[in-house]
C-alpha cells in the first residue's frame, strides 16, 4: 500500500481567504443610473455604479439617496440600488452635488 496519497485536502481551492476583500474596477468618473427588472419578479429597480468613493461614503451617500426619494434599496457590490424608477430625481440630486451622471440603459 501506499502511504503518500492525498485523498482530501481543505488547504486549496478556489475559496478566496478571508482577510482579502474584493477590488473595485477602475472608474471613468461617470455615475451610470440605469432601470433593471431582470431577476426582480417584474419590480423596477434603479442602479447606480460608477462611483469613486470609499465604502462608509458610499453607503452615506446611499442613504441620503433613499431618503430623498422616499423608498428603500440597497448597496451590493459597490453598486447602489433604489427601489423603483426614480432615475430623474437621481439624476438631479446627484448632478447637484457634483457628479457626472449619465442615463444608461433603456
Amino acid at each position: 500500500m501506499q502511504d503518500n496519497i492525498l485523498v482530501y485536502s481543505t488547504e486549496s481551492g478556489k475559496i478566496a481567504p478571508a482577510n482579502t476583500q474584493h477590488k473595485r474596477q477602475p472608474s471613468d468618473g461617470i455615475v451610470r443610473i440605469r432601470r433593471e427588472t431582470k431577476g426582480r419578479k417584474g419590480k423596477g429597480v434603479t442602479t447606480l455604479s460608477g462611483f469613486d468613493l470609499p465604502e462608509p461614503e458610499l453607503k452615506q451617500l446611499a442613504k441620503e439617496l433613499k431618503k430623498h426619494c422616499g423608498t428603500g434599496g440597497a448597496l451590493k457590490n459597490d453598486v447602489i440600488e433604489v427601489q423603483g424608477d426614480n432615475r430623474d430625481k437621481l439624476k438631479a440630486l446627484l448632478e447637484q452635488k457634483g457628479f457626472k451622471v449619465k442615463l444608461a440603459g433603456g
